[in-house]
């Protein structure tokens, strides 16, 4: 099973977030959206960050989590690659590895410029979860 898939959208960028668990199916979203910025194949984890956010519904509560990676991405210079995701009803915590910035030694492919809350969709069933940047 693949980790997450680009659809197709007109304007932004559109990512899709596969698991066998919800929290799965978060981690390899927020994979995606770093690795849509930054080839990940060239980071190496070398910096931890942890996450913890609450949202006064499971869709709040996913924004307020990719908005906090990319508030460390935007602020610390710091390209985030793996993630332990752990969702306790409205609260997600997250232990986040990755590494500062290098130009040098990274293929940048883009700028994601936030999250929205637009076609966000979030399916306990398959599990996966989808949602759309602003590029």
């Amino acid at each position: 099973m693949e980790r997450y898939e680009v659809l197709d959208h007109t304007a932004d960028l559109m990512i899709k977030g596969y698991g066998s668990t919800l929290e799965e199916c978060y981690a390899n979203l927020a994979y995606g959206m770093f690795d849509q910025t930054v080839d990940l194949r060239d980071v190496t984890p070398t910096e931890t960050r942890e996450v913890n956010v609450t949202g006064f519904d499971d869709e709040d509560a996913l924004y307020s989590f990719l908005s906090e990676l990319l508030f460390i991405e935007a602020y610390e210079n710091i390209i985030l690659k793996e993630f332990e995701v752990k969702i306790d009803g409205l609260h997600i915590t997250c232990t986040a590895r990755g590494e500062p910035l290098d130009r040098s030694k990274m293929r940048i492919r883009g700028e994601i410029k936030a999250v929205t809350f637009h076609m966000m969709d979030i399916d306990r069933e398959t599990p996966s979860v989808t949602v759309l940047f602003d590029v």
